[in-house]
């Protein structure tokens, strides 16, 4: 990965986790999680990037087994100054890492949200995959929430500015996204690529959009103060989040998928 986060670190729960639209694209994204874990009934989950912790602290309270890692030493260090549980490790390991720190370590699930496998080259996503194969046992899960290039959002917002450069920047290659303050390559990936990349390894079982309606984080200034204009959003939202055909142009996805 290109950026280590830790200058993102001190501030990324309030730009973000604690958030108006960060919440409630979060609870989109527990909705179809849940559903997703009672359904492949794992013990044991491997997230990635995991950042501030938010997400593995909720999957050790659901009682799973929980292995939490980063490549961000001040990720991990605020994660776990959120709590402590016996099912719940935090580790720093890089995505890149993974098959080299888990040689002798199986999951039954890995975990991986908010655009984490967007920092990676087409290359390493590729090689991710393979890596996520040899962790997981046959019938093994995946359940990843990614970044498309179509996102109706960042194109209406930025052509109204009148930014064009911006506005189709998803779609030009690996764009610059500042998360708070650290300035971080980005890769973009329709479903269909992801699908593709992972084919060798794992079958495809669930595409959903998140954040179709529910705007982009970093639009959250302007919605802060318009809590109706928001709560309708948020209502439209839950009208189609079992859309697969509308996950390529929301801000993410989730995507799932079983080892073949």
């Amino acid at each position: 990965m290109n950026s280590s986060f830790d200058s993102a670190a001190a501030n990324y729960d309030t730009s973000f986790t604690f958030s108006v639209i960060g919440k409630m694209q979060r609870h989109f994204v527990y909705q179809h999680l849940s559903s997703f874990l009672k359904s492949a009934q794992p013990k044991t989950i491997l997230e990635i990037n995991c950042g501030t912790g938010e997400d593995a602290l909720w999957l050790a309270n659901q009682d799973y087994w929980v292995t939490a890692t980063d490549q961000s030493e001040k990720m991990i260090t605020v994660a776990q100054t959120k709590g402590h549980s016996e099912n719940l490790i935090f580790k720093k390991v890089a995505i890149e890492e993974l098959s080299d720190q888990f040689t002798t370590c199986s999951f039954d699930c890995v975990f991986s949200n908010f655009g984490g496998l967007n920092c990676l080259s087409k290359t390493v996503v590729g090689t991710f995959f393979k890596n996520a194969s040899a962790l997981v046992p046959k019938n093994g899960v995946l359940f990843l929430v990614i970044m498309p290039k179509n996102t109706l959002w960042e194109t209406f917002y930025f052509l109204t500015k009148g930014n064009l450069k911006e506005a189709f920047r998803r779609f030009k290659g690996p764009a610059i996204a500042n998360v708070d303050g650290e300035k971080v390559t980005t890769y973009y990936y329709n479903p269909k690529e992801i699908v593709t990349l992972a084919s060798p390894y794992f079958k495809l079982k669930q595409i959903h959009p998140i954040g179709f309606f529910v705007p982009p984080s970093y639009l959250e200034p302007f919605f802060k103060n318009k809590p109706k204009w928001i709560s309708k959003l948020n209502q439209l939202e839950a009208k189609i989040t079992n859309s697969r055909f509308l996950a390529q142009y929301a801000d993410h996805y989730i995507i799932t998928f079983e080892k073949r």
